[in-house]
């Protein structure tokens, strides 16, 4: 199920955003995921500046799929020794085993349709990442935010899917979820946003 980037989620994005607290036992271990990405800026630049997406967006990605190594697939994680295996498998789909990471995350950023869009707003970016890992918690009833995004931070308590389509309302997600971490980066004044564009190109990947 799709989920288009109206202008109520777009104010959905940025309210979440701007109210966001980081869980006071959690800001040092956001702090040290922030630390781990600095150093390969010019890597995930490397990548992401051909396809026209910001460098932080690719980090992000790779922080939540990969806990950034630089071993695996973006796609999903999966060892660059081989093509995927899980949800998308068979990617790359050319080019011989082992991949290089860079060619990997080329690949899973134009199989999620990231490359060449104009809008890099905030909302844009917080609604793409949440694409990436998908809109299943917008389905529930009541719906929830996505731990994917808003982990360790006070816009999240409980609930998770363990598999594609097992919602378990008890467990707790322990990854840091990619706003936290941007949003951790943005107080520290290592990225800045740009302004929102009017664009058809929202897309949910």
């Amino acid at each position: 199920m799709g989920f288009p980037l109206t202008d109520d989620l777009r104010q959905q994005y940025e309210g979440l955003f701007n109210t966001c607290v980081v869980n006071s036992a959690r800001v040092d271990d956001v702090g040290r995921v922030i630390a781990r990405i600095l150093p390969n800026q010019q890597r995930y630049e490397a990548v992401a500046g051909p396809l026209r997406v910001p460098w932080y967006f690719v980090a992000l990605v790779h922080t939540m799929e990969a806990s950034q190594n630089f071993s695996r697939h973006l796609h999903n994680g999966d060892p660059l020794t081989a093509r995927t295996v899980n949800v998308p498998a068979g990617r790359p789909l050319t080019g011989h085993p082992p991949f290089t990471w860079e060619q990997s995350a080329s690949d899973a950023l134009r199989y999620a349709r990231m490359a060449n869009l104009s809008d890099w707003s905030l909302p844009a970016i917080l609604y793409r990442l949440e694409g990436y890992n998908g809109y299943g918690y917008r389905t529930l009833r009541p719906p929830i935010n996505s731990p994917y995004l808003w982990s360790f931070s006070n816009h999240y308590t409980r609930g998770k899917f363990t598999t594609d389509h097992g919602f378990d309302p008890t467990v707790i997600s322990g990854q840091c979820g990619a706003a936290v971490i941007l949003f951790q980066m943005a107080q520290r004044g290592i990225v800045t946003f740009a302004a929102e564009t009017a664009t058809s190109d929202n897309r949910t990947g």
